[in-house]
């Protein structure tokens, strides 16, 4: 078998694409699917034509009306991408049954038999012909280096990676682009002097290891372009979640409601991507003294909605959580998960 083996597909700004493909008046204008012309809400996706004012997903719609004053507001319609999102699975079911849905619009693919870079390219070419639709495409031989390949000429691109390839690649990327660095591990590290891969790869990996832990040790794997997560094909998660540490510890209860807000449309379109739901919802703030709490609620229903997400979490954080003390991170996570053509039992409560 040769070494490629895993395709990662990502649809290109999937909301705003799909709205800009059945609505020609949209095409090649700053459209934002999420919100109101009044800034009210957070944006669900971005087209490219706004991103280059700096518009962003999760971002409040206030705040992109600020940065683009002539962008286009569209509503969410769910039930149309989960539709359109069912089509291309069924495209990717021609090619392998090892399908691992990340969100609504991405997936990770596994592939045993067959030119894996004439299958990518196929995949590619099928989204368009029967959608309309545009994904970047990468191959690679672990889904680390697939998912970097995938984004490294979007929108509408295609990337192979190998492992020779990826060693020369890897060194000379920000540190940022590896899995799990956001802004504050970033800032950390170029505090220490690490700003690339290849800085990383150089520093001293036992004060790291000391410092950091496992969390290290995955860190500096990664950046040798070694991981071995597999391709999960069934239902084994019980639960998703998002977290960050903060830049700042803060007792701000609108800062704190901002990274719910993000965290809850982020779940949202992960669940939607599997097509599954949840019953429980559970928010964890840890204080700046390193003591943790966590909130839950268990809802009659389950959903699937970034908004009903994102108004319980608030809930729990406004009523529950004391902010007697500055914070220094936050989280959402839903549990209790419903996959489908599972049986939901209905609580009376």
């Amino acid at each position: 078998m040769t070494e490629l083996s895993i395709i990662h597909v990502d649809m290109d700004a999937f909301f705003t694409s799909v709205e800009q493909r059945d609505h020609p008046q949209y095409r090649n204008k700053p459209v934002v699917v999420g919100g109101d012309p009044k800034g009210r809400g957070v944006v669900s996706t971005a087209s490219y034509e706004a991103r280059k004012f700096g518009v962003r997903s999760a971002m409040s719609c206030r705040q992109a009306a600020e940065l683009c004053p002539n962008i286009i507001f569209l509503p969410v319609d769910m039930e149309k991408y989960k539709r359109i999102s069912k089509e291309i699975h069924s495209i990717f079911r021609n090619y392998t049954s090892a399908i691992e849905p990340i969100s609504i619009d991405e997936a990770f693919l596994q592939l045993d038999v067959g030119n894996p870079v004439d299958i990518g390219e196929s995949i590619k070419k099928e989204i368009y012909n029967r959608l309309g639709l545009t994904a970047s495409v990468g191959v690679s031989y672990n889904k680390f280096i697939a998912k970097l390949a995938s984004d490294m000429e979007k929108p509408n691109g295609f990337t192979v990676i190998t492992r020779d390839e990826a060693k020369k690649i890897l060194p000379e990327l920000p540190i940022r682009k590896i899995w799990g660095v956001g802004e504050k591990t970033e800032r950390y590290l170029n505090n220490i002097g690490i700003f690339t891969v290849n800085d990383l790869l150089q520093y001293d990996h036992e004060f790291l290891m000391r410092n950091w832990g496992r969390r290290a040790y995955e860190l500096i794997q990664l950046c040798r372009g070694i991981d071995h997560s597999a391709v999960q094909t069934d239902q084994e998660t019980k639960s998703m979640g998002e977290e960050t540490t903060l830049e700042e510890d803060t007792k701000d209860l609108e800062i704190l409601k901002e990274y719910l807000r993000e965290f809850s449309v982020a779940l949202g379109r992960r669940m939607a991507g599997r097509d599954i739901k949840c019953r429980t919802i559970t928010i964890k703030v840890k204080y700046n003294d390193f003591k943790s709490i966590t909130r839950s609620i268990t809802l009659p229903l389950p959903t699937g909605s970034s908004r009903i997400i994102y108004q319980h979490s608030r809930d729990m954080l406004v009523n529950r959580v004391p902010l007697l003390k500055p914070v220094r991170l936050i989280g959402v996570q839903v549990s209790n998960l419903i996959y489908p053509d599972e049986p939901i039992q209905i609580s009376f409560i």
